[in-house]
């Protein structure tokens, strides 16, 4: 259990977005829509709803590989999942020619 208990506190859900905005002062050096705000983001569900979270710029990397190891999470529970089905397959396969098999004796 520690093991899952530690990866769970090195995941993050959803996607990171990264956003180039105006922040709408018209003094401000974004204001010609050349030299835009950075924003970052984690858009992601929340009881079943889209919702976006802003992230300061501190945490950006920190953010980042959390997501990217929830990411890497899911792709090896796929494989495992892949090769138990296959396995699970063969292994019903193999019992029905057994019974086949019993039954022709």
């Amino acid at each position: 259990m520690r093991c899952s208990r530690g990866l769970s506190l090195r995941t993050l859900p959803g996607s990171f977005v990264e956003r180039q905005r105006a922040c709408g002062r018209p003094t401000c050096h974004c204001a010609d829509g050349k030299r835009l705000h950075r924003q970052y983001q984690i858009s992601l569900l929340v009881d079943g709803k889209p919702k976006t979270l802003n992230i300061p710029a501190r945490w950006v990397e920190t953010v980042r590989e959390k997501i990217e190891m929830r990411r890497r999470f899911e792709a090896a529970a796929a494989t495992i999942c892949s090769v138990n089905l296959k396995r699970f397959l063969q292994e019903k396969l193999q019992e029905k020619e057994k019974e086949k098999e019993d039954r022709q004796i």
